[in-house]
């Protein structure tokens, strides 16, 4: 099941949340006159200010790069979040209790969300208070074990659980916390016995630095669970399927860099960080899978498929090579191209700054191979490549994971190592892979999901419609037209002074019209609504655009009327053309009738052509 929020929060949340306070963390804006507020965009670099936040609608957006929407979209975007982790922050921000359900149901009751995450907030200071007191000995000595210093143990959270079996669930109740929510935190068991007792601690915090969970490890030999390392179970705010340790430190470079490395354990992640490598993160109690992809994904963005990279580090034994090849299945959920990075000695990441430094980290993920050709050179190895049959068997086994080679330039180096690998000719090779996968295009052809990021709505490009060029003279009409019914519609009449959907020749604007056509007007949440009866997202984005876009003058009915009848003057003079060019080809001897017909509506296009010029005289 699918959880989903509200939909009376979600527009009350929107509703308390101040986009210009919102978008003023994070840019300087100043006034733009109009109402509007302006600033340099924060998702592109740029000199002149051409990002514009609008408060009285809640919009913002950059006419340099195309990136807009309203304040839950910023801050996804700027968060590198989803829009239910951007609408729960928003949520405990401005003190919206968020209703959850699943399939109509209900998951949590109101308000025990923001309880469990003051909960978790509240055992995460109380474990980090632990680390100097005489028991948490035996966490300092693991710290100092593993190479870091308390400052970078502070940096990273890290705490200790007290052995006594009950001592946070004093502490929190003493906080005003019940049982039954420390219960649903997973922070105590429903005997009252703290769920971690006598361990090293990490939390585990999301893209907005919320604590979620904890990660603990086993440091005494007497410890009751047998499990070397214990994590939260799941609860309504922690699902270990959907979380990444250290996302909350790594977020803002995997953004800016466009790399995940995505390591093993916590202190891999720590090691990492310690050693220049800030993109580093681990899956949490669990093999990463199929929705930590989407999670790397998301983070890394909508960038050109061949700058982003996602680097997996797995021992050197046969689990970690079969790790790899597990890993490999997922590979399709990846838009960046994926790698591998394999300590030859078995050492990760930690270990392996203990033993050699900082730098022989940073050259480890500097040594990633494609994770393809470690792939396929376990692949190969299972074959006798000392004989024909056995190389060709080979060279058919490895044929599939070409196909799976994102960037066509790199395909032919691929082929050669191939051929390296089992000793065969390269263009040989490349007769049994083409056979192989019986590819309908040539091997060098560029594969689907490459996105032009050269205009104006780029962030957009090749998700849905084309997006209009607003410089372009011949739709200058059609946009300001659009404008004014979004953001002026009391100004038109109930049938939009007549225009058609047809009248617009763009087909991205014609979508825009479609959308106020199907959306019934009323005063309250006008644009909203137009904004939810299309679900393309580059329609979508150009709403917001024409939405928050300064209109020339002060616009009345008479401004209007002018628009809308030079937007149906441009559309005559085309059907006037059409029908000139057709009476040329009608022989009014051989064919009088539909001669006759065809002036009569030449005449009757020329005198609305007329009306509409002495209408459009105030657009102009």
């Amino acid at each position: 099941m699918v959880a989903r929020i509200n939909d009376e929060d979600i527009a009350l949340v929107r509703e308390r949340a101040r986009i210009d306070d919102i978008v003023g963390a994070h840019v300087q804006l100043r006034n733009a006159g109009g109402g509007s507020l302006k600033g340099l965009c924060p998702f592109h670099d740029e000199k002149t200010p051409s990002f514009q936040v609008t408060p009285s609608r809640g919009l913002f957006y950059c006419f340099g790069c195309g990136e807009g929407g309203d304040v839950i979209t910023f801050l996804e975007k700027i968060e590198n979040l989803t829009f239910t982790e951007a609408v729960q922050i928003l949520a405990d921000r401005y003190g919206v209790q968020l209703r959850i359900s699943d399939d109509g149901q209900p998951t949590t009751a109101p308000g025990l969300r923001q309880r469990i995450m003051a909960a978790n907030q509240a055992a995460a200071e109380f474990y980090q208070e632990q680390i100097t007191s005489p028991e948490a000995v035996i966490f300092r000595q693991f710290v100092d074990g593993r190479g870091f210093d308390r400052a970078t143990a502070e940096h990273f959270g890290m705490g200790y659980a007290p052995k006594d079996g009950k001592v946070l669930a004093r502490h929190l109740t003493a906080r005003g916390f019940t049982h039954e929510e420390l219960v649903a935190a997973g922070l105590i068991r429903e005997a009252g016995w703290d769920y971690f007792q006598g361990r090293v601690l990490w939390p585990i915090r999301d893209s907005g630095r919320s604590v979620l969970g904890f990660g603990a490890r086993r440091v005494f030999d007497d410890d009751r669970m047998p499990a070397k390392y214990l994590n939260t179970p799941e609860t309504p705010v922690y699902k270990k399927s959907h979380v990444l340790y250290g996302l909350d430190l790594a977020r803002q470079a995997i953004g800016k860099k466009s790399q995940v490395v995505v390591v093993e354990g916590y202190t891999d992640v720590m090691a990492c960080h310690v050693s220049g490598i800030d993109t580093a993160v681990a899956s949490c109690g669990t093999a990463f899978g199929a929705d930590h992809a989407r999670i790397v994904q998301r983070l890394m963005g909508n960038n050109d498929v061949f700058n982003g990279e996602v680097v997996f580090t797995f021992d050197g034994d046969a689990a970690g090579q079969a790790a790899a090849e597990k890993v490999f299945k997922l590979d399709q959920n990846f838009v960046a191209q994926t790698y591998v990075a394999v300590e030859p000695g078995g050492l990760d990441p930690c270990d392996l700054r203990l033993r050699s430094g900082e730098p022989a980290v940073r050259e480890l993920v500097g040594r990633r191979i494609p994770l393809y050709r470690f792939v396929m050179g376990r692949t190969v190895a299972q074959f006798d490549l000392d004989r024909v049959d056995g190389r060709l068997q080979a060279v058919r086994a490895a044929a599939p994971l070409l196909s799976s080679v994102r960037d066509a330039s790199l395909v032919r180096g691929y082929l050669r190592d191939l051929a390296q690998l089992v000793g065969m000719d390269i263009e040989e090779v490349r007769q049994v892979v083409s056979r192989t996968n019986r590819r309908e295009t040539p091997l060098d052809t560029v594969r689907p999901g490459h996105r032009n990021t050269t205009r104006e709505g780029s962030v957009l490009e090749g998700l849905g419609m084309d997006w209009p060029d607003p410089r372009d003279r011949n739709l200058a009409v059609e946009r300001a037209t659009l404008k004014l019914m979004l953001q002026f519609p009391t100004l038109f009449d109930t049938e939009w002074n007549g225009v058609i959907a047809d009248d617009f020749t763009h087909p991205t604007y014609r979508a825009v019209y479609q959308a106020i056509l199907d959306t019934p007007y009323s005063t309250s949440q006008w644009a909203e609504r137009v904004h939810g009866a299309n679900s393309d997202p580059v329609v979508q984005q150009l709403e917001v655009a024409l939405l928050v876009e300064p209109v020339l003058l002060e616009p009345d009915e008479a401004y209007a009327s002018a628009h809308t009848a030079r937007l149906q003057l441009l559309s005559t003079m085309r059907e006037l053309t059409d029908l000139r060019s057709r009476l040329q080809r009608i022989n009014p001897v051989e064919h009088p009738v539909e001669h006759k017909r065809a002036f009569s509506q030449l005449i009757a296009l020329e005198t609305r052509r007329r009306d509409l010029e002495a209408l459009s005289r105030g657009a102009q």
